[in-house]
């Protein structure tokens, strides 16, 4: 027992999944068609990056060789290493949504084989009873949006009509998720995060997944940025999840990014804020330092998700790739023995694809540390395998999913 590293890159799929097709899915491939676009010169962008998609890292680690496993085919342009080190895998999701709750409640050990709610696409998204309930017992005088919509499109649509009317700005997606725009200074950072608890309180009954706080600033569709106020508020895991049980044990979970949302803050033993993928990569080396034996690092990479993936901005989550796996050999320099790194993700978001939505992929096991011996680990039943490992690395009994691959 050391100490283990889960890090999530935050919709970072290899394609492959065998139900993609009941999600509208069948062909998504965010690594691979990221690779593709690479290949071709389609993702080259002045000072930011240009040619083929470069991870040696990642590759060094099994990334190519998992996606072989998952799609049959390596992604274009990416030269195969000679030598792998550590274990390599792909993972099929078993819950029943494509969303960020599901795959991090499986990955820690606990699968949603319940249906999550969902709102309309066609017409108004969200039911007149609930959004007058909404404006009532959340004192506004009425909301904007109220359809499936990009988030950054809709703060450009609505946002000065929000700065004068006080109307916040309520959105859906695919996704389980009830999301509300608002200016951090005309409407209030704090008065923002209490009208989503009131969100959440009455969402209850419509089994929805996240209500989720999306702070902006600026004073025209041409200056309205997202600020990185983002707050998550979850419903809580439907059964106790590893953290949960870590937390039993008299460990530390130390949540960085927006894991302890994620969760709910349920079985969470300290959080760390960061934003964007530098920081929070800075946030994770520095915990290391201080992280004891038994203890676990839980990041999430949300920028490939939040900036590119949903965005389908292919060259810009190329260049996050390609940042990510550059801070990887400071992050191996902090490692002891008996430590255990899981690079791994929660679903695809395919910047290629229809839409804007998450896809619903298979995604990469990449495991590594002092002690991790080089072996496939083939294609996992689910995610929540990875919890398991985790469990079983940390001296932990076995949970009810999954089986360690240790």
């Amino acid at each position: 027992m050391a100490r283990a590293f889960l890090f999530v890159l935050d919709s970072f799929g290899i394609g492959g999944a065998p139900d993609a097709r009941d999600f509208g899915d069948d062909g998504a491939d965010t690594l691979g068609h990221i690779a593709e676009f690479c290949a071709a010169g389609a993702a080259d962008r002045a000072g930011l990056r240009e040619g083929s998609l470069s991870l040696p890292n990642m590759s060094a680690l099994g990334l190519l060789h998992a996606a072989r496993l998952a799609t049959g085919r390596l992604p274009d342009g990416m030269p195969v290493p000679d030598r792998v080190f550590g274990l390599y895998g792909a993972a099929s999701e078993v819950s029943r949504g494509k969303d960020t709750p599901s795959g991090h409640w499986e990955i820690a050990g606990t699968p949603v084989m319940f249906d999550w709610g969902y709102f309309t696409s066609e017409g108004d998204a969200f039911p007149p009873e609930l959004v007058e309930a909404i404006c009532r017992e959340g004192n506004v005088p009425g909301i904007l949006g109220n359809c499936h919509a990009s988030g950054t499109d809709i703060i450009a649509r609505h946002g000065e009509e929000h700065l004068w009317s006080g109307k916040p700005i309520c959105y859906t997606s695919s996704d389980s998720v009830f999301q509300i725009a608002a200016h951090e200074h005309t409407f209030g950072l704090e008065r923002l995060l209490e009208f989503c608890l009131t969100v959440r309180r009455l969402l209850d009954d419509y089994n929805i997944g996240r209500v989720i706080a999306r702070p902006f600033i600026g004073q025209s569709p041409q200056s309205f940025v997202r600020t990185g106020n983002r707050r998550d508020f979850s419903v809580l895991p439907p059964e106790p999840t590893l953290l949960d049980r870590l937390t039993k044990a008299n460990r530390t979970v130390h949540a960085i990014g927006k894991i302890g949302d994620i969760f709910a803050h349920q079985g969470i033993g300290k959080v760390i804020k960061a934003n964007g993928n530098e920081a929070l990569f800075d946030a994770s080396l520095a915990v290391m330092d201080e992280a004891a034996d038994g203890d676990l690092v839980f990041t999430n990479f949300v920028d490939f998700d939040m900036l590119y993936g949903h965005r389908r901005d292919v060259a810009g989550y190329a260049a996050a790739l390609e940042a990510f796996d550059r801070r990887l050999p400071d992050l191996d320099r902090k490692l002891k023995a008996g430590d255990i790194v899981i690079l791994t993700a929660d679903h695809g978001c395919d910047p290629t694809w229809r839409g804007t939505d998450h896809t619903r992929e298979r995604v990469p096991v990449l495991v590594f540390g002092p002690d991790i011996r080089t072996r496939s680990i083939g294609i996992l039943p689910g995610f929540a395998g990875i919890g398991e490992t985790v469990a079983k690395h940390l001296g932990l009994e076995t949970g009810l999913h999954g089986r360690s691959f240790l």
